[in-house]
């Protein structure tokens, strides 16, 4: 399927009309009358519908034209919004969804259900009151429209047919249809596949002008569209007879600038519209830049050691170009978290009406931007997170309101950023994890020897252990114990961390540690020996001398005082069993995480530098010192130090000196 495919377009088009039907409907939820998310539901559905009719996808059309038909009776005023009506909608939603992605697949028998089960909504709707009055049931008001259209020339090699475009309109209302052919060139210079005529439209109807507007959704920017709207008299109601006020003659009404202040808006939305890029290209454009700045690297290090000014000149362009082209291609790749979060409010609906809870879903941080390739990544853990909070965590109502809580169980997504990091919270404020069943299913399952003492972080790590579960029977969400080690194993292999923390009766939060990006960062060149290595320079914070003097007074103790404040630090060297003598002027290199800080201390300090990441092979994989190595301009490789875990290292470290002092 190329990239030029019209059919490959829809699914694309259709993807994201799903989505948005799927917000609005779980929106519906907490405002039944909303008519602007009622809008929003059909007209979703009314696109899908005819976009699928155009382009061959004939089931997705007629399942989709039902669903249709009921919200069109909702924003009429004849049915009720209803929470079993948004049940089956959402219902409905995911059989559209595997209607068009997998047909050959599909359960033939689903969608008539669904369908009946919608019918039997309707029906318990039923339609309002016959004897309520017409401000509370008003008749819709008709519209005659005379619509002018030229679709592109190259509309008919795009998968568009203009006789279902035609019929489209027909059914919303009585049509009069008239070609225009004044284009249309003789038989002998005719092509059949240039699109040459044009179509005059007389229409009325109760429909609104959006809803002629989507019929040509995915035209609007390339062909003509003139739509002149005059009102046409309401029906008078016989119960309530009322006077009427004349219509005037369409030859004395001015047309409205409405459809041409329309087309000049199209028109500037073309000037700032997105261009569809699939992420493979993506992916491969950073490879390119990667493999550009570590290019780079050799020119400037060519240049250095050069007495050409024009050489070095012109690196240092090289430079400056290379430097905004990974910034630019970066920020391409970068996408708000909250694409990310909208998804589970459907995770959270499903289960909440499943295992019988009320959970109100609230999230924070959602303009936050992460590399696309971790947001991809994340989307399974956080789902394992959020079924285990709200499975484990949160209690019933009953237990809830015993315990002194809220009947309605709360569940937060939140992101941050945190230096080089960013950090990903999931919160509830539930019964809290169980210490005590932790450590007993631990011992039986042999993770632990019975007089094993473990701090209490220790202890909560062991819910990631393969197979570890404390749910007293195996259900469809939980309880096999085959989520959470997934989970903190992926988590791992995008260079980042878990940590829990949980108060007994008030709930827990599991903050995720992720960096901003998989592919290049800013990093601080140091060394170490006759090794250099790589520090995230987004984590550090200063640089400070270790002067012979101080190093003696710190021996056995591995704290520094910088102005006032005493500071953990790790001898890297001792770290990494180096036998070299230390330089005699020693740098510390203060970085955090977090709100923790620890002094790194290294031989010397040579400066900034691009670095361009790459994995390190299966075989050092589990050598949390390191998220990754790079190469340098000479062709030499340094490793790259992850930071998160030397600060919880010397942290720990400092935890222990103080234990023992």
């Amino acid at each position: 399927m190329t990239a030029n495919d019209p059919t490959a377009v829809f699914l694309t088009e259709a993807q994201e009309l799903l989505e948005q039907l799927e917000q609005s409907l779980l929106d519906l939820h907490g405002a039944l009358d909303d008519s602007d998310l009622i809008d929003g539901a059909f007209r979703a559905l009314h696109t899908i519908k005819g976009s699928g009719s155009m382009f061959g996808f004939d089931a997705v059309a007629a399942f989709t034209h039902h669903v249709e038909t009921a919200f069109d009776l909702v924003r009429k005023g004849h049915l009720a919004t209803t929470p079993a009506l948004i049940d089956v909608a959402l219902a409905a939603r995911d059989h559209i969804r595997r209607l068009i992605e997998t047909p050959d697949v599909v359960d033939p028998q689903r969608g008539p259900a669904i369908l009946a089960d919608l019918d039997a909504v309707i029906a318990d709707g039923g339609e309002t009151d016959a004897t309520s009055t017409p401000t509370t049931a008003p008749i819709a008001a008709r519209h005659r429209y005379r619509i002018c259209i030229k679709l592109p020339e190259d509309a008919l090699t795009t998968g568009n047919n203009p006789l279902l475009l035609l019929d489209e309109l027909r059914a919303l209302g009585e049509a009069e249809v008239t070609a225009i052919v004044d284009d249309v060139p003789t038989l002998d210079a005719l092509q059949p596949d240039v699109c040459t005529f044009g179509w005059v439209i007389e229409l009325e109807t109760e429909a609104p002008k959006s809803a002629i507007e989507d019929v040509f959704l995915f035209l609007l920017d390339d062909m003509t569209l003139d739509i002149e709207e005059s009102a046409v008299p309401s029906p008078v109601a016989p119960v309530a007879p009322t006077v009427v006020e004349p219509a005037i003659p369409a030859a004395s009404v001015a047309a409205p600038a409405a459809p041409v202040a329309a087309n000049d808006e199209r028109h500037s939305d073309k000037a700032t519209a997105s261009l569809r890029v699939s992420a493979e290209r993506l992916d491969e454009l950073m490879d390119r830049v990667g493999e550009l700045v570590i290019a780079q690297a050799r020119l400037r290090q060519v240049a250095t050691h050069s007495d050409d000014q024009q050489v070095k000149s012109i690196a240092e362009e090289i430079e400056r170009l290379v430097l905004d082209l990974r910034d630019t291609t970066m920020g391409i790749r970068l996408v708000p978290i909250g694409s990310l979060f909208g998804r589970f409010r459907r995770l959270v609906h499903d289960l909440s009406r499943d295992l019988g809870k009320d959970v109100v879903l609230t999230t924070s941080g959602e303009e936050t931007e992460l590399d696309k390739t971790v947001i991809d990544r994340l989307a399974d853990p956080l789902v394992h997170l959020i079924r285990n909070a709200i499975d484990h965590g949160l209690e019933y109502a009953a237990d809830r309101s015993a315990a002194g809580k809220a009947a309605s169980g709360s569940l937060k997504l939140a992101a941050r950023h945190a230096g080089d990091r960013i950090l990903i919270t999931i919160s509830d404020d539930g019964r809290g994890l169980d210490r005590a069943r932790i450590r007993r299913r631990a011992e039986e399952n042999g993770l632990i020897a019975p007089e094993a003492e473990l701090t209490d972080p220790e202890l909560l790590q062991l819910i990631f252990q393969p197979g570890f579960s404390t749910a007293a029977q195996v259900t469809n969400v939980s309880g096999r114990g085959v989520g959470m080690d997934v989970v903190k194993k992926t988590i791992e292999t995008l260079r980042g961390a878990i940590d829990v923390r949980s108060r007994p009766g008030a709930g827990t939060d599991i903050v995720l540690s992720l960096p901003l990006t998989l592919a290049i960062i800013d990093g601080l060149l140091v060394r170490i020996g006759t090794g250099r290595y790589v520090i995230p320079l987004s984590a550090v914070e200063e640089c400070v001398e270790l002067t012979p003097d101080d190093d003696r007074r710190s021996q056995g103790r591995n704290f520094l005082n910088i102005r006032g404040d005493l500071v953990p630090f790790l001898r890297l060297r001792e770290l990494f069993n180096l036998s070299t003598p230390p330089d005699p002027y020693q740098k510390v290199v203060v970085v955090s995480s977090g709100d923790n800080r620890v002094g790194l201390v290294v031989d010397q300090v040579l400066g900034d530098h691009q670095t361009v990441i790459k994995s390190l092979s299966k075989l050092h994989a589990n050598v949390a010192t390191f998220s990754g190595a790079t190469i340098l301009g000479d062709g030499t490789c340094a490793l790259i130090l992850e930071v998160d875990h030397l600060v919880q290292f010397g942290q720990a470290l400092e935890e222990r000196l103080k234990a023992a002092s």
